[in-house]
């Protein structure tokens, strides 16, 4: 696969001063006291602001799944063997994951992106194969992926939004699928914050103590053998990165190219916005981040992007299954909004100057 030209990158333009004006306008005239919504108001203005469109509708939603495997799994870091990850896969492709249900709730469509997965995946209309190579090398004992490795992954995320907005794309969510991502996400997250393996390294989808160390250490090796530079964010990815990581990047990007809100899910979703930031800082106003999860790292990370999440429930799956609910906030935001009558229309009197 080819990898992405960096250049693309300078294309990502800011948010639309005016159509947030008009939205903030518009959000002080609705029959309601001025900010009564709190963050359901400041979201909306910030889908205007994405969009270009002072009243925006998303009507066509969808997940990305990332999905990939890791050679960290050698370091035992995981309480899943690494055949899950293609076997889950193929379970979101049949409709029968979390993020299948939640995705039917909110009315989107679920897209899986094999970026490197080891697992060969039958084709499927859901489907999206661009194996960038079967799983990643172990980080804990060199370089996960070469930097054209990193920028295939990168280009298979942006390709991925390009093709969905082609068949209708208003808002996009990311999700992952990858035994042992937890990892090489902790690591990113030390990469750019500084933060010691053992404060950003959590118990991911359940290891015990014993692998909660095993993590710890892996982490620790990868940041001292491959020391990644927190200004080479291509260099990060590279190193201590993965291939579903560096799709989930690409996605970020390629929205922020398409002017689309982007969903962020979890862990591994914001190790991959971070990579996206750290290429294109003016990627930063097009995320939304969905929610903070039971990860320990997690909120250094949202920090680090300067997001706040919508939500805060305890999630640890994946798959894009916070980012599906949030959708569901954001959808809600913009129809509030849209619908809501103003107090000309309502004929109610509005508030004293």
């Amino acid at each position: 696969m080819e990898p992405l030209d960096l250049r693309l990158l300078q294309q990502i333009g800011p948010l639309d001063d005016q159509a947030m004006a008009e939205a903030e306008a518009r959000q002080r005239n609705l029959t309601k006291p001025p900010g009564s919504l709190g963050r359901l108001e400041r979201v909306a203005t910030q889908v205007a602001g994405i969009t270009g469109c002072a009243r925006p509708r998303l009507t066509h939603k969808a997940i990305i799944t990332a999905a990939g495997d890791h050679g960290v799994v050698a370091e035992g870091v995981s309480a899943y063997p690494q055949e899950v990850t293609g076997q889950m896969a193929r379970n979101i492709l049949m409709g029968g994951a979390a993020i299948n249900v939640l995705a039917r709730h909110v009315g989107a469509r679920v897209l899986v992106l094999d970026a490197g997965a080891k697992a060969e995946l039958s084709p499927h209309p859901a489907l999206i194969s661009t194996k960038v190579a079967p799983g990643t090398a172990n980080i804990a004992r060199g370089p996960a992926m070469s930097r054209t490795q990193a920028a295939a992954a990168l280009k298979a995320g942006v390709d991925a939004v390009q093709a969905a907005r082609a068949h209708g794309l208003d808002i996009v969510g990311t999700g992952d699928m990858g035994i042992g991502n937890t990892t090489p996400s902790a690591a990113i997250c030390a990469a750019f914050t500084g933060l010691d393996p053992e404060t950003v390294c959590g118990h991911g989808t359940g290891v015990d103590e014993q692998g909660w160390r095993r993590k710890v250490a892996a982490v620790r090796n990868a940041l001292e053998i491959n020391r990644p530079d927190p200004d080479d964010a291509l260099g990060v990815l590279a190193l201590v990165g993965g291939f579903e990581i560096g799709a989930i990047a690409g996605i970020v990007l390629g929205a922020a190219l398409e002017r689309i809100p982007v969903v962020i899910d979890g862990y591994i979703s914001t190790a991959g916005a971070m990579i996206a930031v750290g290429l294109a800082p003016q990627c930063r106003p097009y995320i939304i981040a969905a929610h903070r999860s039971q990860e320990s790292g997690h909120g250094a990370m949202l920090d680090w992007l300067q997001v706040e999440p919508l939500l805060s429930l305890d999630l640890r799956l994946g798959e894009g299954t916070g980012a599906a609910l949030a959708i569901s906030m954001v959808e809600a935001a913009c129809r509030i909004l849209d619908e809501m009558a103003t107090f000309e229309d309502a004929g109610v009197s509005g508030r004293e100057p």
